[in-house]
């Protein structure tokens, strides 16, 4: 099939499960991994499933409807690798569906991360209006869903940038066909399973998360955001990573007047400051 076919082929694909219920999103998104590749599909398919089970890939008459923004992100991953499995070895013009299709060539963990990962930073970039629509506590739950992501990539293709002395821990713990990576990217030990956040700011959502979490974004991850975002944009070849952050602080669709709210007062216990030591770069 030619690129443009493919393109096509892809977009109907898409057209079919974009309003029926989300659970046809799901089906097309597990039929991409088979065979040898069926274990990368791990960490990407429960986040789906906590995506569904919120409710932001609801159709937009559903009851309630979803997120515009989630559902517009979801279709860029969605898309990039149905289109990668179309080709199949025909040479793609679509960048990001090259990195699907180098991947499916020779999956390892660093590979799936650089195609999930440029899949879902486009649709970031490219769905800015949608997320500025959201409330600030969904906006809130974006950048560390993004935070997250990216430093797993890190912990299997930069492991020293991501645990420091601990870098011989990270292909393990990182690796997306491994349970361990559900500690990093499973959002439902730090938000609520509900849409839309109404009633709740960024700030309850920061005091309500768990210790272990808030020891991940804040102890570990925000201490090394500045160099995690410029490790994404080179790896991932896109130079607009930059605009994902501020002075190393996550600020996609955030205000930066409010950007304090990440080195939060509960940054300076005890507990956090050991786990920046003992993971410093």
């Amino acid at each position: 099939m030619g690129d443009s076919d493919a393109a096509a082929e892809a977009a109907a694909r898409i057209g079919t499960v974009r309003n029926g219920p989300p659970s046809a999103r799901l089906r097309l998104a597990a039929a991409f991994y088979r065979g040898r590749h069926a274990r990368y599909g791990r960490a990407e398919l429960s986040f789906l499933r906590w995506t569904i089970a919120r409710g932001v890939l609801n159709p937009p008459d559903g009851d309630p409807p979803g997120s515009p923004w989630w559902r517009a992100v979801n279709e860029h991953l969605l898309r990039d690798k149905t289109e990668a499995a179309l080709l199949d070895g025909t040479p793609a013009a679509n960048p990001r569906v090259a990195l699907w299709q180098r991947f499916l060539r020779r999956p390892s963990p660093a590979a799936w991360y650089r195609a999930h990962n440029a899949s879902v930073v486009a649709g970031y970039l490219e769905n800015l209006h949608l997320a500025l629509a959201e409330l600030p506590a969904e906006r809130f739950m974006m950048n560390v869903a993004l935070m997250r992501v990216l430093y797993t990539h890190a912990m299997v293709a930069r492991p020293r940038l991501a645990l420091g002395t601990l870098a011989p821990l990270g292909p393990l713990l990182g690796d997306p066909r491994k349970g361990t990576v559900g500690f990093f990217l499973d959002l439902r030990r730090s938000f609520p399973e509900r849409y839309p956040l109404t009633g709740l700011t960024a700030e309850t959502l920061i005091h309500s998360e768990g210790g272990l979490p808030r020891l991940l974004d804040y102890g570990v991850i925000n201490q090394r955001a500045a160099a995690l975002y410029r490790f994404s944009a080179a790896s991932l070849h896109e130079p607009r990573i930059a605009d994902l952050h501020h002075d190393g602080l996550p600020s996609y669709a955030w205000p930066p007047d409010r950007l304090s709210i990440w080195p939060d007062g509960d940054t300076r216990t005890r507990i956090l400051r050991l786990a920046a030591r003992a993971t410093r770069p």
